[in-house]
Formats: structure tokens, C-alpha cells, sequence
């Protein structure tokens, strides 16, 4: 005899069911007794005549047991618990369902929740996710459902709602600034791509990187509140134009938020003297494009006089940051001295200087002793071979403008352009700023500037903690989609800083997300048949943490 299952109409049925042979000697099957429904069963319904067979057999009985425990593997659960409660606290799940629904035949939302979180708490690729989701539990989100399949079907889906998602984003960041935005800043980072392939519309171009290297990449421009909080980003071609991704970025970003004035904040990578003209042009509305510039003062000679007053009247016996302003083609040119910095820097070059003449003199010695006659270890060291070597040296450490390198002549022979040391040293220390607003004092429009670190500390949040690079993907709407989603991480990130900032900033967002990590879900098995499960018990530092974020204290249940 044996149990069967059968099933009639829509309802599961448990039977107990023996096979004999008619007179013919053909294998047939009859219901010795109906147990009941199944659900009746895995109830206890039929307990009491399952522990007379075990009993009969000689076997412990479901109540006693069988002595045995089994531990599943503890999921990471914490740190999910905490993103998944600020997604939904800030809107996000209930507004991109809404944008995503009825696109695919699975939960799209969910999907693209695991796929941000995965980039804060463990950045792995697509394929990778799956292997992350072993260790690691998403609140509502069943790991069975995740798929490689449909992670990608959802990243198609992103580029094809990618209009009403940043719509409906704008709406969901609009509370957390300010009623209206003064300032916001722009900048422009590059983002290294894999892959050899050329496709139709390809936004893989080659162009020179962030790094000074010409490599395969795409632009990723990104638009923030003078607070820190991303609220726009756009994908361009790896080598488009810096300053013609301006004019389409920002005309987007008035479309979504009540921004009074656009300041461009940029700094010498971003835009140069060559192009402030062009710069000068653009128009924001009916008024033109606000701009804060640094200039890379080494590189144009054509602000060595008013430096040069400046250095020598205020500077030289500044004991903290000074600063002054001057009129330059039409625009406000300031100048701000940390003569702690100039210090440092002088100090550096200085000993950078002395370690080369140190070793022009060691080479100079060993020339001279080759041409008395006398042998040393090594191989013999020509004048071209010294040359070469010191003058490597110097460009290694980019005093080839100080340190000048005869190459021209037979014989090993230097000079230090004493001129030059001298405007490098004037120069130590000052940071030199063009710009056209007119209704900040030099001080503040050196606050502006300084304020774009804050942004770039956004991109190497973006290339270290969330990963975006190198991307993998090769597909145009794919990687808008991965550059989207890792703009989601980072609004993510930027926000539980402000949390973190507002209870007096004692952790990081990523420690923040490591202490959490390590709240996870336990699962026992006692006598193959009892069940429990449960979270870590939460330590002080914990709680803490969720009370400086403001966010609840993960519960069983509501996982």
C-alpha cells in the first residue's frame, strides 16, 4: 500500500491506495481509505493514525520526535531592511510600480529594488546577483523569483519608462530640497566600459578619460543640490563635447524642478579659459548661464602680474586664508591664499629638487670617474644614458618646466630656471576662480566652489562603493539602465548621509550599512518536522543606528 495524492474539483485529496492484480493478472490500484483533504493533513487532521503506524513500527512518534536538529544557513537581512524601508519611506516603491506595471508579466519593481540595494551592499553583476541572494534576504522580494532573465527584461523596461521614472523621481526628491532650488552644480565624470563590438547608436566611443588616458567609456553627467542630494543624471556618448552636454542637461533639469538661477561649478578638468567664451553664451531662460571657474594658474601666464602684487603685498605674511579680487576680461577674477598649503607645497618641491640634484650628482660623479680611468659596479653609463634617465626622472615629477635638461647637447648638463621656481612658488597655495556672478562676495563664491568636492566625492562613490565601472553592457539601453540604477545607490547613499549628518555624523553610510548587515535571519528544524525562525537579537549600536536614520527596527513578522 502506499499514499496518493489525487486532486478533484480544484481540491487535493490524500488517499491511502493498494495494488493487487484482478483475475487476469493486470496491475490495478483501489482506495483502501480517503485520509482527507491535504491541507486537513498538513494540519494534523491525521496525526493520531500516523503515530499508530509509527508506533506499530516501532518508531518515535511525531511528538517525540526524532531527536534531530538542523540549522539553515543565516541570511543577511539587516542592512536590506534598512534600504527597503527608506525606499518605501521616500515613495519610491509605490510611485515606480505605478510607471512599471503591466510592462512585463513579473513584479519590475521589485526586481529593480534588488538591484539597487545589491549596488550598496555587495556590487555584483547581473549574473552575480543571484549569488548574492544566498547569503542576503530582500523583504518581499522571494529570492526564487530573481532571475537573470528578468533582471535584464527589467533594465529594458527601465529605458523604455526612462521619462516618466525621472518625472516621477523629480516628483519624489522634490520635498527633500529646498521649495526653490538658488544653486545647483554640475559636473561630468567619465565611465570605462568592456567590449570591442560596435553596434548602431553606440554610446561607447573612445575619448580621453577622467585619468588622462584614452580609453573606450561613456559620459555620465550628474546634477546636484548644494546640500548633496543627486537630483539628475544623463548618459552621453564617451567622447562627446563637455560643454555641449550643458545646455540639454540643464533644460531638463527646469523641466522638473522650480530652479530660481543655474550656477555652473566646475573645475579644471570640466572647462577651460579656451571655451569660456562659449560658456559665456549659453542662456538659462532669459538670463545667462551663471559660472564658477577655476583656473589651473600654472598653465596661463596671462594672470602673473596681478598674482604677483597679490603675493607680495598680502600673502607673503598671511597667517590664514586670504583673499582678493580682481577684474579680468569683462568677468570677477578671485584669488584665495592658504599659506599653510603654499607651505606644504613649497616644502615639497623644495625636497623633490634636492633629491634630483642629489642624483645628477651621483650620475655626474660616475661619468667623471669612467673618464679617469677608474671602474665602478654596473654597467658603464653614457652622457646620452644619463640624459635620458634624469630627464625622465624630472618629467616623473613634473618639474621638467623648473629643471631644464640640455638634450640638445654631447654632455650631460642641467640648469635650474631659478624664474621658474620662483613664479611656481608664488603660485603655491592659491586657488584662482573666474566667474560672472554678481551678487556674491569673493568669499562665498569660494564656498561655492569648494561645495563641488562634495559632488566628485559622489563619483568616486559611484566608481568605488556602487561600482558603475567598468560596464559590462553592451546594448545602448542597457547601460542607461545600469547608469540609472546606480543613481538610484547614490540618491540612496547621499540621503541616509543627511540622516547620519543630522543625528551628529558618527558613522558612514557604508558603516552604517555594515553594522546593519549584521542583523540576520536564523532558521531551525527540530525533529525534522518543528520550525522556527528569527532575527538576531539587536545590540545597542543597532538600535542606535536606526534611530539616528530614523527608519524602524527590522521585525520578524514583516519580512
Amino acid at each position: 500500500m502506499f499514499v496518493k495524492i489525487t486532486s478533484s474539483d480544484g481540491r487535493q485529496y490524500v488517499k491511502l491506495v493498494e495494488a493487487f492484480r484482478d483475475e487476469a493478472g493486470v496491475s490495478r490500484q483501489r482506495v483502501v481509505a480517503t485520509l482527507g483533504r491535504l491541507e486537513a493533513v498538513r494540519t494534523g487532521d491525521s496525526d493520531a493514525l500516523i503515530n499508530g503506524l509509527l508506533r506499530a513500527t516501532g518508531r518515535a512518534s511525531l511528538d517525540e520526535g526524532t531527536g534531530k536538529v538542523e540549522f539553515a544557513p543565516s541570511l543577511a537581512v539587516g542592512d536590506t531592511w534598512m534600504l527597503t524601508a527608506l525606499w518605501r519611506e521616500l515613495g519610491f516603491e509605490d510611485s515606480f510600480r505605478r510607471v512599471l506595471r503591466n510592462r512585463r508579466q513579473f513584479d519590475a519593481e521589485r526586481l529593480l529594488r534588488v538591484m539597487v540595494f545589491n549596488r550598496l551592499c555587495d556590487p555584483e553583476s547581473k549574473l552575480g546577483i543571484s549569488r548574492w541572494l544566498e547569503g542576503t534576504l530582500v523583504p518581499h522580494v522571494p529570492a526564487d523569483t530573481v532571475t537573470h532573465q528578468r533582471l535584464l527584461r527589467t533594465m529594458d523596461t527601465l529605458d523604455d519608462c526612462a521619462e516618466a521614472m525621472q518625472s516621477s523621481l523629480a516628483g519624489l526628491l522634490r520635498p527633500l530640497v529646498d521649495e526653490e532650488l538658488s544653486i545647483v552644480f554640475y559636473d561630468l565624470t567619465t565611465i570605462s566600459v568592456e567590449g570591442t563590438t560596435t553596434l548602431e547608436d553606440d554610446l561607447r566611443r573612445h575619448g580621453m578619460s577622467k585619468d588622462g588616458l584614452i580609453r573606450r567609456q561613456v559620459m555620465l553627467g550628474v546634477v546636484q543640490t548644494a546640500d548633496g542630494l543627486p537630483i539628475h543624471h544623463e548618459v552621453y556618448e564617451g567622447n562627446a563635447a563637455e560643454t555641449r552636454t550643458l545646455v540639454p542637461t540643464i533644460e531638463r533639469v527646469l523641466q522638473h524642478f522650480p530652479i530660481k538661477r543655474v550656477v555652473l561649478v566646475a573645475d579644471r578638468g570640466l572647462l577651460s579659459l579656451d571655451n569660456l567664451e562659449e560658456i559665456s553664451k549659453i542662456k538659462v531662460g532669459d538670463r545667462p548661464l551663471e559660472f564658477i571657474l577655476a583656473v589651473p594658474a600654472r598653465r596661463y601666464g596671462d594672470f602673473d602680474t596681478l598674482l604677483d602684487a597679490f603675493h607680495t603685498e598680502t600673502c607673503q605674511s598671511a597667517t590664514h586664508e586670504v583673499m582678493s579680487e580682481f577684474g579680468w576680461q569683462g568677468h570677477r577674477l578671485i584669488v584665495a591664499h592658504r599659506p599653510e598649503l603654499a607651505a606644504e607645497l613649497t616644502g615639497r618641491r623644495r625636497a623633490r629638487i634636492a633629491e634630483l640634484e642629489h642624483e645628477a650628482l651621483r650620475l655626474t660623479d660616475k661619468l667623471e670617474q669612467q673618464d679617469a680611468g677608474k671602474r665602478s659596479r654596473g654597467r658603464k653609463l653614457s652622457d646620452s644614458g644619463a640624459k635620458a634617465r634624469f630627464y625622465q626622472a624630472v618629467c616623473d615629477a613634473h618639474l621638467a618646466s623648473i629643471l631644464r635638461v640640455d638634450l640638445s647637447s654631447d654632455l650631460f648638463a642641467y640648469d635650474i630656471d631659478e624664474k621658474m621656481r620662483a613664479r611656481a612658488e608664488r603660485i603655491d597655495g592659491k586657488l584662482v576662480l573666474i566667474t560672472n556672478m554678481p551678487d556674491h562676495t569673493p568669499q562665498e563664491v569660494v564656498a561655492r566652489y569648494k561645495a563641488l568636492a562634495d559632488i566628485e566625492r559622489g563619483f568616486r562613490v559611484l566608481k568605488s562603493e556602487i561600482a558603475i565601472a567598468p560596464v559590462f553592457h553592451r546594448l545602448p539601453q542597457r547601460i542607461r539602465a545600469h547608469a540609472l540604477i546606480c543613481f538610484l545607490a547614490l540618491v540612496l547613499y547621499r540621503v541616509l548621509r543627511m540622516r547620519l549628518r543630522a543625528h551628529g555624523g558618527q558613522y558612514s553610510p557604508e558603516r552604517a550599512l555594515e553594522i546593519a548587515r549584521r542583523i540576520q535571519m536564523h532558521q531551525v528544524t527540530l525533529n525534522q518536522r518543528h520550525s522556527a525562525a528569527g532575527l538576531t537579537t539587536l545590540s545597542d549600536q543597532q538600535r542606535e543606528l536606526f534611530d539616528a536614520v530614523d527608519l524602524p527596527v527590522p521585525v520578524r513578522n514583516a519580512l
